[in-house]
């Protein structure tokens, strides 16, 4: 039976990258994917690419390609990923130029475009009954692709596919699909690969990383956590591992809680591929760090595209100052109301003053269980932070400007509020919000473009 070996080299956009390499030089894959973008990072893209038509794509995309290419070039791994973000081509473009500088010659990349749906603003519709914004407010429309977009850039021979919006276990789903050449009505297959990728996508949580909780779930050596890696077989069941040497623990536990992770029903999971049923999966401890999963099954895929949907949100302004020794929360305190009381004419929405360490995230008198707080000793150190968001759709420049008044603000307790300030940070951002949208198939048309360093 013909298998596939398939690693996870990140789970978000700031991942660390020596897990990848590692998998790149020892993992004998077959594909190391990058699950790199999320609502917030493609939203960060399109404002960088508007900025600048050149960029768009993710950051950390030239560190990774410097750091995995020679090792993926040398043992035939191919690399798949949503690195494009809002700017494939610009993103498949800068590989090839990477490459060529460590002189891969007739490595081959594609971008794979389409996901950008900006321009069918008037076909969007409502996802679960949430309103729609109207047209004109819309700045960033992204269609969540799937597996059929990914198996048809690996079609091409490309060495390395670079993507937008696409949905998170499509990526992995798209490189079995092309594999095994299975039919996209195979609905269990596609379920059971679902889970597969959907295990996979958050790399180093199914091997303990978000997992861990001292005491209650150790997880060994978290310093060199290993990303997981998957032998995928023709029926799509699969066998989970890490590599040898590597901290992190993989197991019936980690994989179940992964596997319920984003997921609010078990029994239709929604993907563009497929509507994928978690209730029937099987998982068995083969041996340690070692998993063997199966079982799950599938439903026609949705009628409709997921969106999401970037919208002008203004400008978000926060800064900090942190106060220490006797009366710290006394000091703290009295500059939050002196905060309080100068911001009023700002007229910011939703002013948050915290004072970190006390109630910044359960509130002034809750306890971690919602019950009041038992009295505990005074901290003998403080952080208050002021953050707010600034709104004004006619005067945006406005806006921007009462979101930096904020942050002067707070850098004014320097000498004018309690004694001790001290450590001020400060930033003011525009910001896009995500609204999420549907749209129909037949509005999305994908284009795969090749690319190969002479």
């Amino acid at each position: 039976m013909r298998t596939v070996r398939i690693g996870a080299g990140a789970g978000f956009a700031s991942d660390r990258i020596d897990p990848a390499v590692d998998l790149a030089q020892r993992g004998q894959l077959d594909y190391l994917v990058f699950e790199c973008l999320a609502e917030r990072t493609i939203a960060l893209s399109q404002l960088r690419k508007r900025q600048n038509p050149a960029l768009g794509y993710d950051p950390m995309l030239e560190p990774r390609m410097r750091a995995v290419l020679p090792a993926c070039r040398k043992h035939g791994t191919r690399i798949l990923s949503n690195m494009g973000a809002a700017n494939p081509r610009a993103a498949a473009q800068r590989t090839i130029e990477i490459a060529q500088q460590l002189g891969l010659r007739g490595l081959r990349v594609a971008c794979l475009e389409g996901d950008d749906v900006l321009a069918h603003a008037p076909s969007f519709l409502p996802f679960d009954d949430e309103p729609l914004p109207d047209s004109t407010q819309i700045l960033t429309a992204n269609a969540y692709l799937g597996a059929d977009a990914i198996a048809q850039a690996l079609a091409t021979g490309a060495d390395v596919v670079l993507t937008g919006r696409v949905a998170d276990p499509s990526l992995f789903v798209g490189a079995f699909l092309h594999t095994f050449s299975w039919s996209q009505q195979d609905w269990n297959r596609l379920g059971q690969a679902t889970a597969v990728g959907h295990l996979l996508e958050c790399a180093g949580q199914l091997t303990g990383g978000y997992f861990a909780d001292p005491g209650f779930k150790d997880v060994p050596h978290l310093e060199r956590l290993g990303f997981p890696l998957a032998q995928v077989s023709e029926d799509a069941s699969a066998q989970l591992s890490k590599l040898p040497g590597t901290g992190g623990v993989l197991d019936l536990q980690t994989c179940r809680e992964q596997i319920l992770y984003e997921v609010m029903d078990p029994s239709a999971y929604l993907t563009p591929d497929v509507a994928a049923d978690f209730t029937t999966l099987r998982f068995t401890q083969q041996e340690q760090d070692r998993v063997h999963v199966c079982g799950a099954t599938g439903r026609p895929r949705p009628d409709h595209y997921k969106l999401s949907i970037g919208v002008e949100d203004g400008y978000l302004a926060e800064a900090q100052i942190s106060y220490a020794g006797p009366g710290a929360l006394a000091r703290a305190r009295l500059a939050s109301s002196i905060l309080r009381s100068r911001l009023e004419h700002l007229h910011p929405e939703q002013l948050r003053l915290d004072l970190h360490g006390v109630q910044a995230i359960f509130g002034e008198s809750a306890s971690p269980d919602g019950t009041p707080a038992a009295s505990t000793a005074e901290p003998s150190e403080i952080r208050l932070r002021a953050a707010a968001r600034f709104r004004d759709p006619a005067h945006p420049a406005l806006a921007e400007q009462r979101a930096a008044e904020l942050t002067r603000e707070v850098e004014s307790l320097y000498l004018n509020g309690p004694a001790g300030g001290c450590g001020i940070t400060s930033s003011v951002r525009h910001n896009i919000a995500i609204v999420p949208g549907l749209i129909p198939r037949d509005c999305v048309r994908t284009t795969v473009i090749l690319l190969e360093v002479p």
